[in-house]
């Protein structure tokens, strides 16, 4: 299986994410993906966010961070 992996700049999160919290705000991301059938894992790597899923699956997890205003 290949992988991709999205990076997001914290500086680049719309308002209402708790900046103070980079490991909750990785939860809910992954949560939402994991809801949208898409098994990817989150974390907080200092000054980003890493988004690691199947590249099969890059299409229908960019339409879930597009709804949540990430990408």
């Amino acid at each position: 299986m290949t992988t991709t992996t999205i990076r997001i700049d914290y500086s680049t999160l719309p308002e209402g994410f708790d900046l103070s919290r980079p490991d909750a705000i990785a939860e809910v991301i992954e949560q939402a993906l994991r809801e949208s059938g898409i098994p990817a894992e989150a974390t907080d790597v200092l000054s980003h966010l890493k988004i690691e899923l199947p590249t099969a699956q890059l299409g229908a997890a960019s339409r879930t961070l597009a709804e949540m205003r990430l990408i």
